[in-house]
């Protein structure tokens, strides 16, 4: 085979390889729940990063036991996502199941005055170079993403909105 068919074989297998992932991203969205769900901005601290908001999810906590008020670090323990009446749901997964291994991790968290279940690793939400940081809000404003749910791994976040109050998520425009 001459060199050149060997570079565009290659290059096809890569295009493939690249077009095949983004076909099933694109078919999760469609296929697996969506949910809005209630965020905790956070901060990595990393030296270099790219422009994106980092997100903790606060979930609603099934089978958890509750921390004791003067604990400072909470264990985290292995969980399984599902969506329930338009509500991210984390249902602790005991450890002896091995055969539904989502490997997502929740514990609980201060934020603010409240202890409230977040997911362990947080999710980046990248975003424009000119838009500022969505992250900071104002007075009674909260930060809500828009996810998909798949079977195994965290969820996706698809867009960002804003609550007032207890009024309705208003997606942001980003783009």
């Amino acid at each position: 085979m001459k060199p050149l068919v060997k570079g565009l074989v290659i290059a096809v297998i890569q295009v493939s390889l690249v077009a095949s992932l983004g076909a099933k991203l694109l078919y999760d969205r469609v296929t697996q729940p969506r949910v809005w769900v209630n965020t905790a901005p956070y901060d990595p601290n990393l030296p270099i990063r790219g422009r994106y908001v980092s997100l903790r999810l606060i979930v609603e906590p099934r089978g958890m036991g509750e921390p004791k008020t003067e604990e400072k670090w909470h264990p985290s323990q292995a969980a399984v996502l599902r969506v329930e009446k338009e509500r991210l749901v984390a249902e602790a997964k005991p450890e002896a199941v091995p055969h539904r291994a989502s490997g997502v991790r929740m514990r609980y968290a201060t934020v603010g005055d409240a202890k409230v279940a977040v997911l362990e690793e947080p999710v980046a939400f990248f975003i424009p170079e000119q838009v500022p940081d969505p992250s900071r809000r104002g007075q009674g404003e909260q930060l809500w993403v828009e996810t998909t749910i798949p079977k195994k791994g965290p969820p996706r976040p698809i867009r960002l909105g804003v609550r007032q109050d207890d009024g309705p998520i208003v997606p942001l425009g980003l783009r």
